[in-house]
């Protein structure tokens, strides 16, 4: 199952390139024997438009048009679930052991998701109460990645 990180603007060059770069390939590494990866990475531009509300909305817009079809989506928002890092890698077995080809794990931008990523995303996630900023939720996300296909793997990196 291919993974996507879907999010608004670029991540820069820097240590949390570095380290989301050293995610991604360690993913491309052990995904392969637990029919993970790999992972691509989809970003678009932030929105110009005047208020918070739109600008999520429209960045909402821009991202579903990039996600191909039919991937599931998987949105990270404040108000969603927070889960274990097992209960992340099962659920991404079992989106994985459903036959579907794709996920798309989608971090909105400053403002947000917009109402049309909220409808359209199969799962809402939390990364937690905290506020990060965006670069180091990319490394966030990719190292929980790594993490649920070690877990699912049975590998020694996770141990609870």
């Amino acid at each position: 199952m291919q993974l996507i990180l879907a999010s608004v603007g670029k991540l820069k060059a820097g240590a949390e390139r570095e380290l989301y770069e050293h995610y991604a390939k360690r993913i491309g590494g052990i995904g392969k024997s637990v029919g993970l990866g790999p992972l691509k990475e989809l970003t678009v531009n932030e929105s110009r438009k005047g208020s918070a509300n739109a600008r999520a909305m429209d960045e909402a817009r821009m991202l579903l048009a990039r996600i191909p079809e039919p991937a599931a989506v998987v949105a990270f928002d404040e108000k969603g679930k927070g889960l274990t890092s097992e209960a992340f890698a099962r659920l991404l077995g079992d989106l994985r052991d459903a036959g579907t080809s794709s996920v798309a794990l989608v971090l909105g931008g400053p403002d947000g998701h917009g109402p049309e990523m909220r409808d359209k995303a199969q799962h809402t996630l939390s990364l937690g109460a905290i506020t990060l900023p965006h670069g180091l939720a990319r490394v966030v996300v990719a190292e929980q990645l790594y993490r649920a296909a070690t877990i699912l793997a049975g590998h020694p990196y996770h141990r609870s």
